[in-house]
């Protein structure tokens, strides 16, 4: 009896640490279009990159037992607020639009938003610069919003693309004059075979934080404030212990965690 007893309150405990261990499994999903250096897929189709590091190193500090999906990135908020994914690691900018349906971590990286354009040329990130001209930015992001805000008024058009890849490659064969985009992506792109034969940067565009945001970070459900705060306090953690740098100095040779 004395043994019975002894197995069922073994069993009893080993069910209740898998409730808790499933309680925390959770899918965290980067955007399924690449976005070089932060996320895309190696030969062998593992997702890699600075931000799928980032993303396991908060997981491991925050000891959440994660699985890493994708998710179309115009479809990415809805997929988080139906439960189909518990988390967005996808260089989701915090803005004051998107906190009205999601919630956010403390930030994790924040770069300005930049302007490339081919060689030469006139082209500067400013409504005059951009006067005339065709824009090309991704569907949904952060610098959608902000050219049809800042440049609308004077741009020829504005092109809309499912990726900014794709902007990037109208970009190289010429049927755009200009795309906007974080400049850590736009300074991979124009580092690239493809951008370094025809682009470069043009700079920054000037700050707006209603549109641009203050940072990037984890995103989750409005209400998971038990996530969240697990999130914020797993950034704080490896910045602390030297694991964001770690991880960060394998892509930048500068701080991009921001000011």
């Amino acid at each position: 009896m004395k043994t019975y007893l002894a197995s069922a309150a073994l069993a009893a405990a080993l069910t209740a640490f898998a409730s808790v261990a499933s309680a925390q499994a959770i899918k965290i999903s980067v955007a399924a279009e690449p976005y070089p250096p932060f996320a895309s897929l190696d030969a062998s189709g593992k997702w890699v990159g600075w931000e799928v590091e980032i993303a396991n190193a908060l997981c491991e500090a925050a000891k959440l037992q994660c699985e890493l999906v994708a998710t179309q990135w115009d479809g990415i908020i809805p997929a988080l607020t139906t439960k189909k994914i518990d988390a967005i690691a996808a260089s989701m900018s915090i803005t004051e639009e998107r906190k009205k349906s999601i919630d956010f971590s403390d930030k994790y990286y924040n770069v300005p938003a930049s302007i490339a354009a081919a060689k030469g040329g006139d082209i500067k990130p400013t409504p005059e610069g951009l006067k005339g001209k065709i824009i090309g930015v991704q569907v949904s992001t952060i610098h959608e919003a902000y050219v049809k805000k800042h440049f609308g008024a004077t741009a020829a058009e504005i092109k809309i693309y499912q990726t900014q890849d794709e902007a990037n490659a109208d970009l190289a064969a010429g049927r755009i004059d200009a795309t906007q985009a974080d400049s850590m992506a736009l300074d991979a792109f124009v580092a690239s075979d493809q951008g370094k034969a025809c682009c470069e940067m043009k700079g920054n565009v000037a700050d707006d934080p209603a549109v641009l945001g203050l940072g990037v970070g984890i995103g989750v459900r409005q209400g998971e404030t038990e996530l969240r705060d697990k999130f914020s306090a797993a950034i704080k953690t490896i910045r602390e212990n030297g694991k964001y740098d770690e991880i960060s100095k394998k892509y930048f040779n500068f701080d991009i965690y921001g000011g």
